[in-house]
């Protein structure tokens, strides 16, 4: 399903095509980028934009079929990220995880989203709300996902946290229901584990790239620096939970 699509020239929303290949000329004159916002596309409606827009057919199968690791990978001059958005939901004690797949060429952005995967509309308004930020261009775009993404990490910390002191007082109290209830919270932090670990190095090597401007590592640089204070809480969550 199409959420969104718009083409951007210095920073600004000039056209909504319906037609990609309409969506995809339209981001070829100097000065534009288009973004394109798609939630659990069928695999044929993916097909024809992976056709319109030249995106790599092992990228492609990612996209469409979901459940993959966080990851960033090149593929001739654009970049494929994946990221796993993550929820808590404290009536069950539970994370729920999403997916986001992004396509980045040199001036287009294609954004996939599965499952639990929080909604980029939020992103894309405070984006067109600073036409300085999206005139920078394709990595603009990525670097506010990401940081959507990180910033959707903290609340669930937070919450995996609450458990664990709750969890705590369980043991003292010897309450008999503590022994599941850590079972249950470990394998909690370890999924949690899973989606956020590979953030650090995908953060890093996002820096290196060739196309990043100083301004961009900036902002890149304190996204990382989000993610590595993360990881400090993550693996307190994880000790304790042990120790429990």
């Amino acid at each position: 399903m199409i959420v969104d699509r718009a083409v951007y020239r210095d920073g600004r929303r000039t056209a909504e095509p319906d037609d990609f290949a309409e969506l995809h000329a339209a981001c070829q004159t100097e000065g534009a980028i288009a973004w394109l916002g798609l939630y659990e596309p069928s695999e044929g409606e993916f097909t024809a934009v992976a056709q319109e827009f030249g995106l790599h057919e092992l990228a492609v199968e990612d996209a469409v079929k979901a459940h993959q690791r966080p990851k960033l990978e090149r593929y001739d001059d654009g970049l494929f990220l994946v990221l796993r958005p993550a929820r808590y939901v404290d009536e069950t004690e539970t994370v729920l995880f999403g997916e986001v797949a992004i396509f980045v060429g040199s001036q287009f952005v294609i954004t996939v989203r599965h499952g639990e995967a929080p909604e980029l509309g939020p992103v894309r308004r405070r984006l067109e709300a600073r036409p300085d930020l999206l005139r920078r261009g394709t990595l603009a775009i990525v670097y506010a996902i990401v940081d959507h993404v990180v910033d959707g990490y903290q609340p669930v910390v937070a919450g995996l946290q609450n458990d664990v002191d709750e969890i705590e007082d369980e043991v003292f109290g010897a309450s008999p229901t503590v022994s599941r209830r850590i079972y249950e919270l470990t394998r909690e932090v370890i999924e949690f584990q899973r989606a956020t670990g590979p953030l650090d190095g995908i953060l890093a090597r996002l820096m290196e790239e060739p196309r990043i401007g100083d301004e961009e590592a900036h902002y890149l640089r304190d996204v990382h620096d989000h993610a590595i204070a993360l990881k400090s809480r993550r693996t307190l969550s994880v000790s304790s939970s042990r120790t429990s």
